[in-house]
Formats: C-alpha cells, structure tokens, sequence
C-alpha cells in the first residue's frame, strides 16, 4: 500500500468526520443533502459486502467498517436526531436519475457478471455521482457554510489522492482498472470548479457563495 491510497483514506475519513462533527456540534444539518449521504451509505454497503468473503488486512477491515458505520450515523442523524432541521425544500435532486442509468451501467460494463462484482461495479459508478446532490443543493440555495466547504474539499481531495494511487500503482504494478480509473476522474471533474471556488474565496476567509439559479 503506497502513500497515496493512505492520504487517500485519511482524507476522506476525515470528510466524514469534519461532516459529523458539524452536525452534532451545531445539532443542524441545514445545508447538508441527506440524499447525498443516502447514496454514500449505499455506495459502502454495496462495495464492502465482501467483509463477508475475502480478508485483506487488519487496515482493509477496520476501514471499511468505520466508513459504514460513520456513513449510516450520518444519515440517522439527519433524518431521526436532527430531522427537523433538515432542509428537504432545497435537496430535491431526483436520486432515480442517478440510481437508474447508473444500475443500468453497472449491468452492461463490469469485471465478471456475478451479484458481488455488480454490486461493486454499481458501488464504483454510484460513488462517482453521489455527491451532485449536495452540489446541487449549495447551487440553489446559493451559498454553502464555512465547514461544509471544508467537508467537500477533503472529499475531493481524497478522490485526488486516488488518482495519483492509480498513476503509482501502474508505474510499480503494471495495474490499472479501467473502470475504477474512469469513474474516479468523472467524480474528481465534478470537484474542479468548487475546488477554484474554495482557494479563491474560503482560504482567504470569504463565504462560499454561488450565483443563484434562474
């Protein structure tokens, strides 16, 4: 395992942590897309069933296993712990429009055509995806808080770190998933314009702001 895959790990579980902290710190999930979140929980639960089958390593367990278990905690606090505070008005993405074509896909272009390899497929596909919930939500409402931003940056910033993790494993291993790869670089073209946004205006202490839809 080279260093890119754990600062990979380690930034997107400190997403997750930054998200967490924030919810419960401020007993709000306003400005947090619960649909979002759903999708995560789906996309660990579908990728990580094979804790049931295969052992990697001590790492590879625990890290899945806190990533299921941090995902499912954010959705209960959401939509059970702190339900009145969500804003359901603004986080009206369409999910069918994510899950449908992306189950579809997921079918038509895999490893192995097996119910575990489908499901990480999906997993893989649905990852790339399911964050466009919460950009769409900080697109209509117009703005995003501070500590929001710094979620979303992380997050982008683990997808990053991913990339360089394929690029090292080609150069050493000869390895490459294409479809891993693929969906990786789809996920981490979604980032750009907000990582522009984050540099630009949330480092130099301003509020992340969007122009607001027609």
């Amino acid at each position: 395992m080279n260093v890119f895959r754990i600062l990979g790990d380690v930034s997107h579980l400190l997403a997750i942590i930054i998200l967490l902290l924030k919810i419960q710190k401020s007993k709000s999930c306003a400005g947090i897309s619960g649909k979002s979140q759903i999708l995560f929980a789906l996309v660990f639960t579908t990728r990580y069933l094979d804790l049931f089958t295969t052992f990697i390593s001590l790492y590879n367990t625990m890290m899945k296993v806190i990533f299921l278990i941090c995902a499912y905690i954010t959705v209960y606090m959401i939509y059970v712990k702190f339900w009145k505070t969500f804003d359901s008005e603004n986080d009206s993405f369409r999910l069918e429009f994510l899950l449908v074509p992306v189950t579809g896909l997921s079918f038509l272009e895999n490893h192995s055509f097996t119910p575990l390899e489908i499901l990480w497929t999906f997993s893989i596909y649905l990852e790339s995806v399911a964050i466009l919930p919460q950009l769409f939500m900080i697109s209509k409402t117009g703005e995003a808080e501070t500590i929001t931003t710094h979620y979303l940056f992380f997050l982008g910033l683990y997808r990053a770190l991913y990339i360089a993790n394929w690029i090292w494993r080609y150069h050493t291993e000869k390895f490459y998933d294409q479809i891993a790869v693929v969906s990786g670089v789809v996920q981490t073209i979604f980032y750009c314009d907000f990582f522009y946004l984050y540099v630009t205006k949330v480092l130099k202490g301003k509020k992340l702001s969007l122009p607001m839809p027609v």
